[in-house]
C-alpha cells in the first residue's frame, strides 16, 4: 500500500473577530490631534477643537484604501462602476489616566475600543502653547505608558470579574466544562498582572485562542503607533522625541510599525487646491503620509483583497488573509460558494506585464483553482459556478 499523505499541519486561529467589516480605533489622549487626524482622513465635520472631551460618541467612517493596482484597472477597463476596498475607521475620545476606575468619560471609551479590531495609537510629540496637554507638559513616551496601563487594568478588571463568575461554576458547582476556561483566564490573569504584558505577545494554543475570542480583550489588539509632529519637524525629519519613541515602542511593543506624520501638515495641504498641493509637495518633497498609515491599518486587520474586472465594474473584495476560494466566491454572491465550480486567477503583476487577459492565458499564466486555492492578495478573478445548487439548497429549506 502506497503510504499515506501526512496531514499539513492546522493552522492556529487568529486572536480576535472574524469577518471583513473590521474596524480600527483612533486612541490617545485628549488634544493629540486625532480628530483632526480624522477629519482629513475621512474628510468629515467631527469636532476637532480644543477641549479635552470635545468627540464624546465615537465618529466611524470608510475610508477607501489607496492602492496603484486599483487605479491601474480602473484606467484600463474604465468601467461605469469603480468599488475600491475600504477601512473601517472609528475616531474614539481621549483618555486619561485613571480611565479604567471611569476618570474623565473613561469606561464609555474603553468599551468603544473593545468594539474596535485594531489600534492606532496617536501620541502628541509636538509643543504648542494653544493646544493645552492634560498631564501639563508634551512627553510622549509617559504617555504611551499611560495608554498601556489604561489597556491592561481595564483587562485586568475584567478578567477579575469573569474568574470571580468561573470559581463559583467550575470550583463550587462543579462545572467541568468550564475547567479550560477557567485555566485559560487564569495564565491570563497572571500575565497581565504579574509580567505586566499585553496578551498578544504571549504564545497561545489554538484551544485558548478560541477562548481568548469570547473575551476580545483590549491588550489582544494590534497597535500602529502614529507621532504627530509639528509640520516643520515632519518636513526637514528630526524630533527630539523620536529615538526615545522607538526605543519604548522595540522594548514594549517590539515589530509594531511606528509612522511619523503631521496631522497640521496634512490638514494644509488637503485644503489646497490640486495644482497648489502638487506644488507644495514637490517644493518641500514630503508626499502626504495618509496612504501609508491606511494601508498598514487595513493589514493590521489581517485583511487584504482580490478584484473583478470589467467595462460594467472593477471592484476590490476585502477578505481575510487565508481564505479559500469558495468562500471568496461567497463574497461575491452566496450562490457562487454553494454552487463553486472553480476560479479563473490571473496574478495582478502578470496581467500588467502582458498587458491582456488574452495575453496572459498565451503566455500561459492564467490558471483555473480550485476548492482549495488560498486567494493571494490582487488576485483578478473570474468565478464559476452553478447558481442553480443555490437556489436548488434553499427550495429545499
Amino acid at each position: 500500500m502506497p503510504p499515506k499523505k501526512k496531514e499539513a499541519p492546522k493552522a492556529k486561529p487568529l486572536i480576535g473577530r472574524l469577518g471583513t467589516s473590521l474596524k480600527i480605533g483612533i486612541v490617545g489622549l485628549p488634544n493629540v490631534g486625532k480628530s483632526t487626524f480624522f477629519n482629513v482622513l475621512t474628510k468629515s465635520a467631527a469636532s476637532a477643537e480644543n477641549f479635552p472631551f470635545c468627540t464624546i460618541d465615537p465618529n466611524e467612517s470608510r475610508v477607501p484604501v489607496p492602492d496603484p493596482r486599483y487605479d491601474f484597472l480602473c484606467d484600463y477597463f474604465k468601467p461605469a462602476s469603480k468599488i475600491p476596498a475600504f477601512l473601517n475607521v472609528v475616531d474614539i475620545a481621549g483618555l486619561v489616566k485613571g480611565a479604567h476606575e471611569g476618570q474623565g468619560l473613561g469606561n464609555a471609551f474603553l468599551s468603544n475600543i473593545k468594539a474596535c479590531d485594531s489600534i492606532f495609537h496617536m501620541t502628541r510629540a509636538f509643543e504648542d502653547e494653544d493646544v493645552t496637554h492634560v498631564e501639563g507638559e508634551v512627553n510622549p513616551v509617559r504617555d504611551m505608558e499611560i495608554i498601556f496601563e489604561e489597556l491592561r487594568l481595564k483587562d485586568v478588571e475584567y478578567i477579575d470579574g469573569r474568574l470571580q463568575d468561573l470559581e463559583k461554576k467550575v470550583i463550587r458547582g462543579g462545572d467541568k466544562a468550564m475547567k479550560p476556561e477557567l485555566a485559560t483566564l487564569q495564565k491570563i490573569h497572571g500575565i497581565l498582572t504579574e509580567d505586566k504584558k499585553p496578551i498578544r505577545f504571549c504564545d497561545w494554543s489554538g484551544a485558548e485562542i478560541e477562548i481568548l475570542n469570547k473575551h476580545l480583550l483590549l491588550t489582544s489588539k494590534p497597535m500602529i503607533y502614529l507621532i504627530n509632529l509639528s509640520e516643520k519637524d515632519f518636513l526637514r525629519k528630526k524630533n527630539k522625541w523620536l529615538v526615545k519613541m522607538k526605543e519604548w515602542i522595540d522594548a514594549n511593543d517590539p515589530g509594531a510599525p511606528i509612522i511619523p506624520f503631521s496631522g497640521v501638515f496634512e490638514l494644509k495641504i488637503f485644503e489646497m487646491e490640486e495644482e497648489e498641493r502638487e506644488a507644495y509637495i514637490k517644493e518641500k518633497n514630503a508626499p502626504s503620509v495618509l496612504p501609508k498609515i491606511i494601508t498598514t491599518g487595513f493589514k493590521a486587520l489581517n485583511l487584504q483583497y482580490f478584484f473583478t474586472t470589467g467595462k460594467d465594474e472593477v471592484r476590490a473584495w476585502t477578505i481575510q488573509k487565508g481564505m479559500k476560494a469558495p468562500q471568496a466566491a461567497g463574497r461575491v454572491h452566496g450562490d457562487f460558494e454553494k454552487g463553486f465550480i472553480m476560479a479563473e486567477v490571473m496574478a495582478y503583476a502578470d496581467f500588467k506585464e502582458l498587458g491582456s487577459e488574452a495575453a496572459v492565458k498565451s503566455g500561459g499564466k492564467y490558471r483555473q483553482q480550485g476548492r482549495n486555492y488560498i486567494v493571494e492578495d490582487g488576485d483578478i478573478i473570474l468565478f464559476k459556478a452553478n447558481t442553480a445548487a443555490g437556489l436548488t439548497d434553499k427550495k429545499k429549506k
